[in-house]
């Protein structure tokens, strides 16, 4: 999950208001910051220059309280929200403003404003259905990730006719296709909201690569060699997904839809990156073919 950094009560006087005494007198205002990122290299380094300085943090909330006045409050979150998701490693930030003395005009112990921003990774989905009615499974697929918090469905694959890969002789033909999305979260949280749109199709686990009502795996988080790119090899998780070089079903319709889109072959940041049109021209195209069209709409965001 998602680690936290909380500054809280930073203070300074600043000239932010609508009303001309409040830009020429000034008052105090304070605010609290929280920083969603992934802590575990500095816990584990115990360097400073692998984690956010609160500091600096703390010095730049101070230059926007002391800058050149605003009228709002909520442009005054934003700039401090603006300056905080410039460093690469904040994944989300939350700020609070606080203007104490604000003038209301009846009692009261404090106003604020709360700003939440979040740095959308780019994700990688792939789809498939084998059992029931995949097409309409699947378009109902898309329209529920398209309604999962914080995740923003960018693109969507057209739809490949696969034949079956392991399991179980027999199995009907598999309809598969990939969504491209940009997500504010955990890859962790991620996957248990495509386990939840599985679960919400009746998903059966029992035969290990058997006939599906619906298949999500979270591919790829992050593009390879930037600060978004997370990297797991957990029970729950392993990142990038560990068969997807070898998966003409996943790398067709993938490059399709991004067709200058690499792939990282492993857990270790020394795997290579390869381009998936590389892995596509190194399996062929045998046992994958066009599907049937669609035109599947995300849930708005």
């Amino acid at each position: 999950m998602t680690d936290t950094i909380r500054l809280i009560g930073v203070r300074a006087k600043g000239f932010h208001g609508v009303f001309d005494h409040e830009k020429r007198d000034g008052q105090d205002f304070v605010v609290d910051v929280e920083l969603e990122l992934d802590l575990r290299l500095p816990g584990r380094t115990d360097s400073l220059a692998d984690t956010v300085s609160y500091a600096d943090v703390a010095a730049a909330v101070v230059r926007r309280i002391e800058g050149p006045p605003v009228d709002l409050i909520e442009r005054l979150a934003a700039l401090v929200a603006e300056d905080a998701m410039a460093d690469p490693r904040v994944e989300a930030v939350t700020v609070t403003v606080h203007k104490p003395q604000a003038p209301v005009g009846v009692p009261f112990g404090d106003v604020q404003v709360v700003v939440r921003r979040a740095r959308g990774i780019p994700v990688v989905i792939a789809l498939g259905a084998n059992l029931g009615d995949p097409l309409a499974t699947l378009t109902a697929a898309v329209a529920a990730l398209g309604g999962v918090p914080d995740l923003r469905v960018t693109a969507v694959s057209p739809l490949v006719e696969t034949d079956p890969v392991g399991g179980p002789a027999g199995q009907p033909a598999y309809l598969n296709a990939v969504v491209l999305g940009a997500y504010a979260g955990a890859p962790e949280t991620l996957l248990s909201h495509l386990h939840a749109i599985e679960h919400g199709h009746r998903r059966s686990r029992e035969i290990h690569w058997g006939p599906r009502t619906l298949d999500l795996d979270l591919i790829q988080f992050g593009v390879p060699g930037t600060p978004g790119e997370r990297r797991s090899e957990t029970p729950a998780l392993t990142l990038p997904h560990p068969r997807a070089a070898a998966r003409a079903f996943v790398l067709r319709p993938w490059a399709d839809v991004d067709p200058a889109a690499v792939l990282r072959t492993g857990v270790s940041v020394a795997d290579p990156v390869v381009p998936i049109a590389t892995l596509l021209a190194d399996l062929g195209g045998a046992g994958v073919r066009p599907g049937p069209h669609w035109s599947p709409e995300p849930t708005p965001w």
